[in-house]
């Protein structure tokens, strides 16, 4: 059945170079996204080989503009790196573990030798062992590490990476004592098991941990740091909330004595208007992607696709060009630093991506301040 096309203000180039085999691929019918349309050139393009990527992505149900805006992504990766020989097979995943799973063994039974996707930690798990089995390598999206290694690769932030980056930043500036409100879950633990492996290596205590309950008191939480603190103080406090809860705990730890220590938050507060507008919070650092290099990345997604991406369509971007040249390679690109959509990423070989974060901090006019450039991972 013939696939229904939009236009979309594609420049013409893009067009010829990039979505005619793309629409090619694309075989389930009808489908739940678009492709953008274009006119077929008079003379035909020459026929190259071209290797299979899988991209698996919630082309429907309540994520589908997250979906297409992932696929918009990859399209632009493809097309930045003017590699004629990749093909893309995008497959939707249902937002499901089952879907995500029937998504990949489609795309590998048509020849992928690369996966870029699934979206969350469930659909990474079911897609993991047929990928392995076909030895595949997966960029997946997820921040959750719980599934990295053996061939599959977490491109998100992981709660660990920004914990190891701030308080780094933070003991560069001179603090020595630092503490951490949390809550008491995956993504606070793994906060917390971060700063107890960083700070030693950094020949500085272990910190101060107070995990919540998820919906806690985080005044009450703040309080009680304070105390085991004694008086001796902080110097740096690590926030692992946003919006009312760290402003709650800011307000309490604004008053510690001897001094208020340096606070310290996470990626989340980049787009929190909460914090922004909250005075304790105010010069607070927190870790970020690199502003230029995700600037030039909206700007060339908006010119494309006549629109801003979400914040998530740049890890589509960096898994779509690691997957492509993994497949092209026969294996994952190991140790290669390579500038993504939100500055340089670098695969780890325990299957984790290594990201340059920048260190900005909160300003109360809404724009962060940048404090220190994102590094090139593994630069010495």
């Amino acid at each position: 059945m013939q696939v229904p096309l939009r236009r979309t203000p594609f420049r013409h180039l893009l067009r010829l170079v990039l979505l005619l085999p793309l629409a090619a691929c694309i075989a389930q019918a009808p489908p739940a996204y678009t492709v953008p349309a274009y006119q077929t050139p008079a003379a035909a393009l020459p026929e190259v080989a071209r290797t299979r990527v899988g991209l698996l992505l919630p082309l429907s149900g309540a994520n589908r503009p997250l979906g297409q805006a992932m696929l918009n992504a990859a399209q632009l990766a493809l097309f930045d790196r003017a590699d004629p020989g990749i093909e893309f097979l995008p497959r939707d995943t249902g937002s499901t573990a089952a879907g995500a799973a029937q998504a990949a063994q489609s795309a590998l039974g048509e020849g992928a030798r690369a996966l870029a996707g699934p979206l969350t930690l469930a659909e990474t798990g079911a897609v993991a062992a047929p990928a392995r089995a076909a030895g595949a390598p997966v960029m997946a999206f997820t921040s959750d590490a719980a599934q990295a290694g053996n061939g599959v690769w977490v491109l998100g932030t992981t709660p660990a990476e920004q914990a190891e980056r701030v308080a780094a930043a933070a003991a560069e500036a001179g603090a020595r004592r630092f503490g951490l409100i949390a809550p008491d879950d995956a993504f606070g633990r793994r906060l917390a098991a971060a700063l107890r492996t960083r700070l030693p290596a950094l020949g500085l205590p272990a910190p101060l941990v107070v995990l919540q309950a998820r919906l806690g008191d985080s005044a009450s939480a703040a309080r009680d740091l304070i105390a085991q603190a004694g008086p001796d103080g902080l110097d740096a406090v690590l926030l692992g909330l946003s919006g009312e809860r760290a402003k709650a705990a800011a307000q309490v730890l604004a008053t510690a004595q001897p001094a208020k220590p340096r606070l310290l938050g996470t990626v989340l507060w980049a787009q929190d208007p909460v914090v922004a507008q909250e005075p304790a919070l105010a010069d607070a650092w927190f870790p970020g992607p690199d502003p230029a290099t995700r600037a030039a990345f909206d700007q060339r997604y908006q010119s494309a696709f006549g629109e801003r991406p979400p914040r998530l369509a740049g890890v589509a971007y960096d898994a779509a060009a690691l997957a492509s040249r993994a497949a092209r390679g026969g294996m994952a690109p190991i140790g290669e630093a390579m500038l993504g959509a939100d500055g340089p990423v670098r695969l780890e070989p325990d299957g984790l991506a290594q990201h340059g974060l920048a260190i900005f901090s909160v300003d109360p006019s809404g724009e962060p301040r940048l404090v220190q450039p994102a590094p090139i991972p593994g630069a010495s």
